[in-house]
């Protein structure tokens, strides 16, 4: 289904699946959000980042829709949106510095139409580093990190987020080093919680069903309140 265009900077969440520009640092960023069956709807949004833009990683990427889908199911309003220079949003490549502040301005616009939601943070690959590297600044109240870019990015020297923290990583990744993942999580002060994935590439092919179901699990007991009550 394609999203409906709705003008820039909506001063509210969006009631149905929509495509707008945001405000960043650097110009327009491209966004698409959606929201979850009313049945379901938990106070929470959710701001999905998609894997390195050089790489050809968009916020239509499969794995970033299946995040998006497994965390809407769950009753988390969504928000995907394009770094600086990839799809739609203006600006250029920034090796994460940038792109955390293009993060930024989006959970700003999050919190703003929607100042009593939990804000969730979620990765995949170059995206879970933003979103790691931001958890803590940006007051997460959950992450999820799928296949976060340890020994491709200094993840190492990141603060850690305190908040709940669910992290997906294949077995065999041939973009990010699995092992390099499993030692970095074993150095954190905090206990983040991992599912491994065996027999899993890095874009989980022929798993993503898999991957919808090990988000869903996890998320579960970290859930908001219902929007509705």
């Amino acid at each position: 289904m394609t999203p409906t265009t709705i003008p820039d900077n909506p001063a509210s969440f969006p009631t149905e699946e929509s495509s707008f520009a945001l405000d960043g640092p650097a110009g327009k960023l491209e966004a698409i959000s959606n929201v979850a069956e009313p049945a379901e709807a938990r106070r929470g949004t959710a701001v999905i980042c998609h894997p390195n833009p050089v790489q050809g990683g968009t916020m239509h990427n499969k794995v970033v829709t299946m995040v998006e889908r497994s965390l809407r199911e769950s009753g988390l309003d969504t928000l995907r949106f394009n770094f600086r220079g990839t799809g739609a949003s203006e600006g250029s490549y920034d090796e994460g510095n940038g792109e955390s502040e293009d993060l930024a301005a989006v959970a700003a616009w999050v919190r703003r139409v929607r100042p009593g939601d939990a804000l969730w943070l979620a990765g995949f690959s170059f995206g879970s580093y933003v979103t790691i590297r931001n958890a803590v600044r940006l007051k997460a109240a959950a992450l999820v990190s799928i296949a976060p870019p340890a020994g491709r990015f200094a993840l190492t020297t990141v603060e850690p987020p305190q908040c709940p923290w669910l992290i997906v990583q294949g077995e065999a990744d041939e973009v990010v080093e699995p092992q390099a993942v499993f030692d970095w999580i074993d150095s954190l002060p905090v206990t983040p919680e991992l599912v491994r994935m065996p027999e899993t590439s890095h874009f989980f092919h022929r798993r993503l069903m898999d991957l919808r179901g090990a988000v869903k699990h996890a998320v579960q007991p970290w859930l908001p309140p219902p929007r509705h009550e």
